[in-house]
């Protein structure tokens, strides 16, 4: 199972929120690039980075930061605003191995299918729920779609990766809503990753459990509880490796 570690950009610096509310800010760096080689000094492969001024604005912001951390030598799989082809596009030129794309898949099916075909396996699409709704535009909107419906329809237009972020327990360290993250695998045959919520070692553990029932578990996304100390990058590699 893969950890990914997060690295969220707000004006340039990295930032957590608390379920995604821009009130509720706080920030831990400067340099994002800086958090990333301290990441891949720790063992991490993958780094996943979110442009949050692209997601309330619905076009990228800190795009830029993707080139200095690929420089770096890690796969970074980026998403927040990128709702046109074009943004996308530039989003892998400058060198993420895979791009997220969310509010933009929740509106248009064949906006998706033009993607896949085009991109195959670095296209993912991020499914954003609150109460088991997806939710969109930098998670402020909630739409009249159930999640799980969402991923069943990405899954089917060929979609092999899905980030299924639990909104509610997002940043709030009080543990994965493991139930909801069982029923999205359980829905689709599409990898899926886990994210929000993390707090503790034991959380991580109790996906590694999950993995061995639900196979489709290709990961988990750990960002406030490594910026706290609750965690130790290291030892969750160590742990994930099952």
């Amino acid at each position: 199972m893969r950890i990914y570690p997060a690295i969220d950009v707000k004006g340039g610096l990295c930032v957590r929120l608390e379920q995604g509310r821009a009130d509720r800010e706080t920030v831990y760096a400067a340099d994002p690039a800086e958090v990333a080689a301290a990441f891949k000094a720790a063992g991490a492969a993958w780094v996943h980075v979110v442009d949050l001024d692209g997601a309330f604005s619905g076009e990228p912001k800190n795009v830029s930061v993707v080139g200095a951390i690929a420089a770096l030598g890690l796969e970074v799989q980026f998403g927040g605003g990128l709702r046109t082809r074009a943004a996308v596009e530039s989003a892998l030129e400058l060198g993420a191995r895979r791009v997220v794309v969310g509010t933009r898949a929740a509106e248009s099916e064949p906006f998706v299918g033009e993607l896949v075909r085009a991109h195959g396996d670095r296209i993912a699409v991020g499914i954003d729920a609150r109460d088991g709704w997806a939710a969109v535009r930098g998670w402020i909107d909630r739409t009249e779609v159930r999640a799980v419906d969402l991923a069943r329809r990405m899954d089917a237009l060929g979609v092999r990766t899905l980030i299924h972020t639990d909104i509610t327990t997002d940043g709030m360290l009080t543990g994965p809503n493991f139930a909801a993250q069982e029923d999205m695998l359980a829905a689709v045959g599409c990898r899926v990753i886990a994210s929000g919520g993390v707090s503790r070692r034991e959380d991580v553990a109790r996906l590694v459990e999950m993995k061995k029932r639900r196979p489709n578990l290709d990961g988990v996304i750990v960002g406030k509880a490594l910026y706290e100390k609750r965690v130790e990058l290291g030892d969750l590699l160590e742990l994930a490796k099952g």
